[in-house]
């Protein structure tokens, strides 16, 4: 089991100083809010590297399908060679629904967004690489050309590519079985009964996900070893053998990652930062004490 914070919101000095914190506090990762028009996440992300040296550094998480694969495809590069190969990338189709976060474009619908962020992720496979390349999809597209002057982005340090975690809604087999193919399963519960309108994840929901994708994976020749399942939820800061019991059904459910986030805190840059330093200072909620 490992461990990660996410800082809700911030500017790029609190993120360093914070992920300072975090690593020497016992934390393995540092993740940060991907907005539309908001603070830019891989420039808080790159200042997090310069005061870091081992905890991963990534986004929760990044809308694909309302960015430009190949724009992401050189930040998380350029990233992922200044950090020594630390980068985690987390995908989703994005919010939907409200307007702060469609103030220049209009939605074109979850179907269309499913289209992009499947294109997107076949297109980040190929970008991580230093070649131009043919690709024709109903979205997006490149073509193969000769000499590129000046070069791609260096390919990232992490063979074979940057860990990607992807939102699977489950019990919707297309969804799940998109974050099977990739690296990591960021849990989204989903009734398929239009009757059943809760939507709350539980322990034994994700242990059933787990045991889906575990099959999935080996239909295909995959095994499990360096696949993530990431399970996200608040810890208290002043009793660690209560966090550490709040996490433990996850754990003992199949999670591999948990992240401690507070999306309450709101949007004061200070109390955010002293509310996020409080609970780094604490300690990660471990299950293994």
């Amino acid at each position: 089991m490992r461990y990660g914070f996410v800082l809700p919101y911030g500017h790029a000095r609190s993120a360093a100083e914070l992920a300072e914190i975090a690593e020497e506090h016992g934390w393995d990762g540092l993740f940060v809010w991907e907005g539309i028009w908001a603070i830019d996440p891989w420039v808080v992300l790159t200042a997090a590297a310069t005061r870091t040296r081992r905890i991963r550094l990534g986004t929760m998480l990044t809308p694909l399908p309302r960015r430009r694969p190949w724009e992401l495809a050189g930040q998380t590069s350029t990233l992922d060679n200044f950090s020594g190969g630390r980068v985690t990338l987390s995908v989703g189709l994005g919010v939907a629904g409200e307007d702060r976060f469609w103030l220049f474009e209009d939605d074109p619908g979850r179907r269309v967004r499913a289209e992009q962020l499947d294109e997107g992720l076949a297109m980040l496979q190929r970008l991580w690489g230093e070649q131009s390349f043919d690709f024709r999809g109903r979205h997006y597209s490149s073509r193969a050309v000769g000499e590129l002057a000046p070069p791609p982005p260096p390919a990232p340090v992490q063979r074979p590519r940057i860990p990607v975690w992807v939102v699977g809604a489950w019990p919707r087999p297309k969804s799940m079985a998109r974050a099977a193919r990739w690296d990591g399963w960021l849990p989204h519960h989903a009734p398929t009964d239009p009757d059943h309108q809760g939507g709350e994840l539980t322990p034994e929901l994700l242990r059933s996900g787990v045991e889906w994708i575990r099959s999935h994976r080996a239909e295909a020749g995959l095994g499990m070893d360096g696949y993530d399942v990431v399970v996200e939820g608040t810890t208290p800061a002043d009793d660690p053998r209560a966090a550490a019991e709040r996490v433990r059904p996850w754990a003992d459910a199949g999670a591999t990652w948990w992240l401690d986030a507070d999306w309450s805190l709101g949007f004061d840059i200070e109390q955010v930062r002293a509310e996020s330093e409080r609970r780094l200072r604490a300690g990660p909620p471990r299950v293994d004490r």
